[in-house]
């Protein structure tokens, strides 16, 4: 009988790829973690429990089958862990990259809830996917069949990318349009190198390319198209626009050179990645180096901007937060990085307003935690008489992305939206009351995560595919 290669997590203990050191990886935007070997992978994926209620899939937005492919890495089988792992996810590799899994499948693992650590899942995804392009088991995507029926997708982010996938794999004509000269929306131009390294995900650009599906970048729906043209030119629409209005940051001196939004700033650098030329970034306006950086926010975002901005050779960052760290949105271990790297963290410390122009320092107001909001989370409460000045050249704001008003910018009143300004939209379908337009992503939910994109992406092409069919079938009853 074979040995069982499964529920080691008693006599193996946890291990993440090796990381860089702080002091190495702070001078670059390369990847911190190392790969793991085909060994250690299979180690690693061993100490899987295989619970009879795995909670690690049940909590992943795309109910991956991760006890399955865990087993199948156990054993040496990749190719199937692989393939396992890419029948519900579009884009696994950046999934595993880019996912906080402290908060959805490790979070939810079995064995961690017993004391033994978590179960490496997204260290594990990436391996099984990067192991599956090094060897060639990533497959073209060719249709078995072309479709008649034409879909225009309007945003290249992850949910425009992931619905474009599903449906040009069932043989759709799919064009993508999007205002940026390259595709991939944040996962290109808003997360750092060291978190998704850009040929990740121009590699998967390139393989919808060579499918068929066409881009039309550099279009800015509204003013180089009109909403109406696109309807018009495809069967259905999908609206993955994503969010991207910066939540804007009131007081004293708030319109002040030297205070700049995160998505500016992160794309100026990975810009500069790309080896464009950025005139912002040249002259110093969207460049940290050399400057006493703060950054305001605790989201994901915040993390991005603080972490980036030490690889730029600031001479200080600190990262200001009302709430304490208990308490705020972002990865803790992206937390943990940053404290290594040399950030410093201001909890329970609120901006009042800003000084000079170009600025020169931040009003702070101390802040105690009081009773639940809404949602459950403490309300920050401000201490009196506790006001000082943070010094700062450079000041970001990181305070989360607000969606545009599309139905103004587009022309089209008929575009239904909610009071928050994202378009409604059907659940699980992504129908929205004009026929045949859809919307995924963080257009329909508020700015959420990739993997919620790509859930939502999926889930409207599918929904797609169905009315198509249903179309097809009444038209050929008729």
């Amino acid at each position: 009988m074979a040995k069982q290669p499964m529920l080691k997590f008693v006599d193996v203990a946890r291990d993440m790829p090796v990381k860089r050191s702080a002091q190495e990886r702070s001078h670059d935007f390369d990847e911190i973690y190392a790969e793991y070997a085909d060994a250690k992978a299979a180690e690693q994926a061993s100490r899987c429990s295989q619970c009879g209620v795995p909670y690690c899939q049940s909590h992943c937005p795309l109910h991956n089958n991760i006890p399955d492919w865990l087993q199948m890495t156990a054993m040496g089988r990749l190719k199937e862990a692989y393939e396992l792992s890419q029948a519900t996810n579009t884009f696994p590799e950046i999934c595993g990259r880019i996912c906080p899994q402290d908060r959805l499948c490790e979070g939810n693992c079995v064995i961690e809830q017993s004391g033994h650590g978590t179960v490496t899942i997204g260290a594990v995804e990436k391996y099984i996917t990067d192991t599956a392009w090094e060897r060639g088991w990533v497959e073209e995507i060719v249709p078995r069949a072309e479709r008649g029926e034409s879909v225009g997708v309007i945003g290249a982010g992850p949910g425009g990318l992931a619905a474009a996938d599903v449906l040009r794999r069932a043989g759709v004509q799919v064009t993508v349009y999007d205002r940026h000269d390259r595709a991939g929306g944040l996962m290109t131009y808003g997360i750092p190198g060291f978190k998704l390294e850009k040929d990740v995900v121009m590699r998967r650009v390139e393989q919808l390319e060579r499918a068929g599906v066409k881009f039309v970048l550099n279009c800015n729906v509204g003013e180089d198209i009109s909403f109406q043209a696109i309807r018009g030119q495809h069967d259905a629409v999908l609206v993955a626009t994503g969010v991207y209005k910066t939540r804007d940051l009131g007081g004293p001196g708030a319109g002040a050179a030297g205070i700049v939004p995160a998505l500016d700033y992160l794309t100026a650098s990975n810009r500069i990645g790309f080896g464009d030329e950025v005139e912002e970034f040249d002259n110093g306006t969207l460049n940290a180096k050399g400057k006493k950086v703060v950054v305001i926010g605790g989201g994901d975002t915040a993390m991005d901007c603080v972490r980036t901005a030490i690889r730029q050779g600031a001479t200080s960052v600190k990262c200001l937060y009302r709430r304490d760290r208990a308490n705020m949105p972002g990865s803790q271990r992206e937390v943990a990085n940053a404290e290594e790297e040399g950030v410093k963290f201001v909890w329970l410390s609120n901006p009042k307003g800003f000084t000079g122009d170009p600025v020169t320092g931040v009003k702070v107001q101390k802040m105690r935690l009081g009773e639940p909001d809404a949602t459950g989370r403490q309300s920050p409460e401000p201490i009196e008489g506790s006001d000082y000045t943070e010094d700062a050249d450079l000041v970001i704001k990181a305070l989360g992305f607000e969606p545009e008003d599309l139905p103004a910018l587009w022309g089209e009143d008929a575009l239904p939206v909610t009071r928050w300004g994202t378009v409604l939209a059907e659940f699980n379908s992504g129908a929205t009351s004009l026929p045949d337009v859809y919307a995924a992503g963080d257009i329909v939910r508020g700015a959420s995560l990739v993997v919620w994109a790509i859930r939502d992406g999926r889930d409207a092409a599918n929904a797609m595919l169905k009315a198509f069919d249903e179309q097809g079938a009444q038209v050929a009853a008729e």
